[in-house]
C-alpha cells in the first residue's frame, strides 16, 4: 500500500493537569448534563467539582482552549503525560499503539480490548467490546474524561483498565471558523477544520480532519480521514445533542525487527526467518512479501438528551455505527475481514443530593451487533483463497447503582455492576476441506486441510460490586480508599483465531478456545490536592485477577486465539506533579510505576507479564518567555528493561527522549509553532511483540520513530 505525500499541518493540544478542567457538553462525569452556550470554568464549574470529588483513578485533559504542537496529533501524542495511561507506539502516525490501563489488554498489538472507548458518551467499541484504537480522534475533542479502575463501572466498562470519553466541542464553545494545518519529517501532514454556529435556537458544528505519513521506514504509510458535526438544542428542560462521525483509517504494518536489526538499521524490515545449515533462524515475518496493512472504516450516529427535574436528572442514549474493518496480517495470519452493525442504548439517572456527587446513580447500558468475518490467505498482501467464514453476533448487558452518603466529614460509596454477555458464532463455511497456502521457492503452493466447524453459543454473567470511603482532611484536598471487583467476558478476538500458520504458510484451520472471563479484585487508595503553587494526584492499586486474558502469539507475531492465564498479580503507582517555579515557567511530571506478574505459576513461577513497562516517565517544562513566545520541552523516559516474553528470557533496553517546541501569536487570530521530536535522534524500540516464549534472534523489536522537525500555523476567524 503506497501513500501520497501530503505535505501541510499544525496546532491544537496541551495537555493540562487535572486541575484547571473545563465543563463539557457531552461529559460522562456523575450526574453530568448538556449544556447549552459557552461555559466559563471557575472554582465551580460542576464537572470540575465531581472529578475532584470522584473516589477513583480520574483525569481530566483540557483541549478546549490551550495551544499545542499537532494539527491532527495521534492518540500517542495528546495522552503522553497522563499518569496511569501507558501508550506505546506502534509503527508511528495514526496507527493502531498499544494503549494499557493497569495492564488491561496489554498483551494485544494492535489494542483490541479492555478499556471502553467512548465520543460524546456513546462507544467506539463494538458490542463484544472489541474496538480499532486508531479510530479515536483526539485532535477533535474539546477535553478527554479519564477513568482508571473501577470509576468507569457506573459507565458500563467493568473491565480492569476503565475507560476513555472523547468530548466533542459544540457550535457555541467553539463558534466561527478554525483551521490548524501542519507538515514535518517522515512526509508527515495534517489538516483540520472546524466550522460552529451559536444559534439561537441551537448550535451546530461540522468539522474535519485529515493527516497522512509516508513514515520513518519504507514500508511505514499512514492515512486517517475524518469528518463529523453535531447539533445541540433544548426543548423545555430538556437537552438533545445529535452527533455523527466517519473516518477511515489506513496504515502499513511495517513489521517488528531483530534487536541488531533495529539498532544499526532501523528503517529496514525483516524479511522472514534465515536459514543456517537447514535450521531457520531469526523468526519473524517476511513485510515486503506479505505486506500486512490494515484498512477501516467506522461510521457512527447517535443521540443523548438529558433533562433536570429539580435534583433528579435523566440521561439517555441511542448510537448505531457501522465497521468495515480489513486487517492483513502475515501469511501466518492471513486476511481478516469483519463487516458489521452494532446498536448502543444507555439510561442513566441521578439524584443530586448535598455534595458535589449525586446522592444515588443507576444506569443501564445495553450494546448488541452483527457481523460477518471472512477469512483469506494472505497472497503478497492481497485476499487468496477463502479459508473460512463466519457470522457473528454479540449482545452485552451492563445494569448499575450506586450511592454517595455522607457520615460525618467522610463519604461512603457502595456500588454495584451487573454484566450479561452473549456470543455466538455460525461458521458458514461449506467446504468438506479449508484450502491451505505455502511459500515454495518455486513460488505459492495450495493445499487442503481438514475442516473442523467452530460454531459456538456461549455466555457469562457476573457482579461487579465496590465500596469506597473518601474525605477531605483539608479545603483543598481529597483522599480516599476502595476496594471492587471487575469482570471482563472475552471477546470475538479472543474467541476465535488462525492457527497452524509459520512465517512461510498460511494458517491451517481456525481455533475456538473455550474462555472463562476475566475477573479481578482492586484494592486501591488516593491522595490529590493543593499546596501554593504545587499540584499533586496520586493512586496506588494492587488487583488479584483470576482467568487473565493473555494474547499469544506464533514466530511471526500474529496474534493466536486468546488463552486464560491462572492466577496473576498487578500492581501500581499513578502520580502527577504540576506547578508554577515563577510567574513564567511551569512544570509537570507523571509517573506510571507498574509491576505485572504470574502468581505461583506452573510454568512461569512469579514472571513478569510481557509487554508492561514497569516505568513510564514523562517531565514537562513551558516558559513563557514574552507576551507572544512561549517554548516548551519534554522528556519521556522508560527506565529498566521491559521483557519481550512471558518466559522473561528475551527484553527491551530503556530509552530517554527529549521534545522541544515553540509557539508564537502573531496576531489574535493566528499563531505558528514548531517542535523537534526525539531530538538527540535516539533509537529504541518504542514497542514489542509480546510473546509467551521467544528466542534471543527473533525479529520481536518496533523501532521508534528518529528525529522529526514540524511546522505549522492555527488560524480562528
Amino acid at each position: 500500500m503506497s501513500l501520497p505525500r501530503f505535505s501541510r499541518p499544525l496546532s491544537l493540544a496541551l495537555i493540562a493537569a487535572l486541575p484547571g478542567l473545563p465543563a463539557l457538553a457531552q461529559s460522562v462525569a456523575p450526574g453530568a448534563t448538556i449544556q447549552l452556550g459557552t461555559i466559563h470554568l471557575d472554582a465551580d464549574n460542576p464537572v470540575k467539582l465531581r472529578f475532584g470529588a470522584t473516589a477513583g483513578g480520574v483525569a481530566l485533559i483540557d483541549r478546549s482552549d490551550t495551544p499545542g504542537d499537532k494539527a491532527a496529533p495521534t492518540l500517542s501524542e495528546a495522552l503522553s503525560g497522563t499518569p496511569g495511561v501507558v501508550v506505546q507506539e506502534f509503527f508511528g502516525g495514526n496507527d493502531q499503539p498499544r494503549i494499557q490501563i493497569r495492564g488491561s489488554g496489554q498483551q494485544q498489538n494492535p489494542a483490541e480490548r479492555g478499556l471502553l472507548v467512548l465520543m460524546d458518551g456513546m462507544p467506539v467499541n463494538r458490542a463484544d467490546g472489541s474496538y480499532v484504537v486508531g479510530l479515536a480522534l483526539p485532535g477533535q475533542a474539546e477535553s478527554i474524561e479519564i477513568f482508571r479502575g473501577a470509576s468507569a463501572n457506573r459507565l458500563g466498562a467493568t473491565v480492569l483498565g476503565g475507560a476513555l470519553n472523547f468530548a466533542s466541542p459544540s457550535g457555541a464553545s467553539a463558534p466561527g471558523l478554525r483551521l490548524s494545518v501542519g507538515g514535518g519529517s517522515f512526509g508527515r501532514g495534517d489538516l483540520a477544520a472546524s466550522y460552529g454556529i451559536d444559534g439561537e435556537a441551537a448550535d451546530t458544528l461540522l468539522r474535519f480532519e485529515h493527516s497522512e505519513a509516508e513514515g520513518y521506514r519504507d514500508y511505514n504509510g499512514s492515512r486517517r480521514t475524518s469528518v463529523g458535526g453535531n447539533v445541540t438544542f433544548a426543548t423545555g428542560a430538556a437537552t438533545t445533542r445529535l452527533f455523527f462521525s466517519h473516518t477511515d483509517l489506513s496504515f502499513d504494518v511495517a513489521g517488528p525487527l531483530t534487536w541488531d536489526a533495529m539498532l544499526n538499521n532501523p528503517t529496514s524490515h525483516h524479511a522472514g526467518p534465515v536459514p543456517v545449515g537447514g535450521v531457520p533462524t531469526q523468526p519473524g515475518p517476511n513485510v515486503l512479501r506479505d505486506l500486512p496493512h490494515r484498512d477501516t472504516v467506522q461510521t457512527l450516529a447517535g443521540l443523548r438528551t438529558t433533562w433536570e427535574n429539580g435534583a433528579q436528572v435523566w440521561d439517555l442514549g441511542l448510537s448505531l455505527s457501522r465497521t468495515d474493518d480489513s486487517f492483513t496480517f502475515p501469511v501466518s495470519g492471513a486476511v481478516r475481514a469483519t463487516d458489521g452493525n452494532d446498536a448502543t442504548l444507555t439510561a442513566r439517572y441521578a439524584l443530586q443530593g448535598t455534595g458535589d456527587l449525586p446522592l444515588f446513580e443507576a444506569g443501564l447500558s445495553w450494546s448488541f451487533g452483527e457481523a460477518d468475518r471472512d477469512w483469506n490467505h494472505n497472497l503478497r498482501g492481497n485476499p487468496g483463497p477463502a479459508f473460512g467464514r463466519n457470522r457473528l453476533k454479540a449482545e452485552t448487558l451492563s445494569l448499575y447503582a450506586g450511592a454517595n452518603v455522607e457520615i460525618g466529614g467522610f463519604t461512603l460509596s457502595p456500588a454495584v455492576a451487573f454484566i450479561h454477555a452473549e456470543r455466538r458464532n455460525n461458521d458458514l463455511w461449506t467446504g468438506a476441506t479449508r484450502p491451505t497456502l505455502t511459500f515454495t521457492p518455486a513460488g505459492p503452493v495450495i493445499g487442503s486441510a481438514p475442516f473442523t466447524a467452530t460454531d459456538y453459543d456461549r455466555s457469562w454473567s457476573g457482579f461487579a460490586p465496590s465500596l469506597a470511603l473518601s474525605w477531605q482532611p483539608a479545603a483543598d484536598q481529597f483522599a480516599w480508599i476502595s476496594l471492587s471487583k471487575s469482570y471482563e467476558p472475552p471477546t470475538h478476538d479472543d474467541l476465535i483465531g488462525a492457527i497452524g500458520g509459520t512465517p512461510n504458510s498460511g494458517p491451517t484451520g481456525l481455533a475456538t478456545p473455550d474462555l472463562e472471563a476475566q475477573s479481578a479484585v482492586t484494592l486501591e487508595a488516593g491522595w490529590r490536592g493543593t499546596r501554593g503553587a504545587l499540584t499533586w494526584d496520586v493512586t496506588a492499586y494492587h488487583s488479584r485477577l483470576k482467568n487473565e486474558l493473555l494474547s499469544l502469539r506464533d514466530s511471526s507475531g500474529v496474534q493466536l486465539a486468546a488463552v486464560n492465564a491462572g492466577r496473576t498479580v498487578h500492581s501500581g503507582l499513578e502520580l502527577g506533579l504540576s506547578g508554577e517555579l515563577s510567574e513564567t515557567l511551569s512544570a509537570r511530571l507523571a509517573w506510571t510505576w507498574q509491576d505485572f506478574r504470574f502468581d505461583n505459576d506452573p510454568l512461569r513461577g512469579d514472571n513478569k507479564l510481557a509487554g508492561a513497562p514497569e516505568n513510564v516517565i514523562t517531565l514537562a517544562l513551558a516558559w513563557q518567555a514574552t507576551e507572544a513566545l512561549s517554548l516548551n520541552g519534554k522528556l519521556h523516559w522508560v527506565p529498566g528493561r521491559t521483557p519481550v516474553d512471558n518466559m522473561n528470557t528475551l527484553f527491551n533496553d530503556s530509552y530517554a527522549l527529549v521534545d522541544v517546541g515553540a509557539e508564537y501569536a502573531v496576531s489574535e487570530t493566528a499563531v505558528v509553532f514548531a517542535r523537534v521530536s526525539n531530538l538527540f535522534d535516539e533509537r529504541y524500540a518504542s514497542s514489542t511483540l509480546v510473546l509467551d516464549q521467544a528466542r534471543p534472534d527473533q525479529a520481536a523489536f518496533i523501532p521508534g520513530t528518529g528525529r522529526a522537525f514540524y511546522l505549522g500555523a492555527r488560524l480562528n476567524f
